[in-house]
């Protein structure tokens, strides 16, 4: 799988020791920075471009990484298309796919250990959407709402 990885300082080290773990996975992986430790850098600057990217390539899926992944989330669902979700643990990365359908995982550096990132990530990746209605639903209103600003009616 194409995998589209972006982040800031305050988890490079978990960045670089992702895309090594990605590449032993046999993912096909595309760094969209930081190449190198900047205790100031900004992580829209990377995010967003990750999330492009993700948004350019239907069936690619992405990363995003921060201190907590708060803002890294943020930034990826301001990119049209997307759905980024913040994810604490393996269950969550799996809901966020079967669920949600969502195309990246956003992650916090300081919120879990390496192998538990590492885990996330294998889940995430290998779980597919369900595509059962009420989610495909849900999914359609928030894409109609993004699209044209059509809230969904009142039941």
């Amino acid at each position: 799988m194409r995998v589209h990885i972006g982040g800031d300082h305050a988890a490079f080290e978990l960045h670089q020791e992702l895309l090594t773990f990605l590449a032993d996975e046999g993912h096909e992986v595309t760094d969209h920075g930081p190449f190198e430790y900047d205790a100031v850098d900004d992580y829209p600057v990377f995010v967003i471009r990750a999330a492009q990217a993700v948004a350019a390539d239907p069936g690619s899926r992405g990363i995003v990484l921060g201190g907590s992944g708060n803002g890294e989330q943020m930034a990826a669902n301001k990119v049209a298309g997307i759905r980024a979700a913040l994810c604490y643990n393996a269950e969550l990365a799996k809901l966020a796919r079967e669920h949600n359908d969502a195309q990246i995982l956003s992650m916090g550096g300081r919120m879990q250990s390496v192998e538990e990132s590492k885990e996330m990530v294998r889940v995430f990746l290998a779980t597919d959407f369900t595509g059962e209605e009420r989610h495909q639903r849900r999914i359609d209103m928030i894409s109609a709402f993004e699209a044209d600003g059509t809230v969904p009616p009142l039941p």
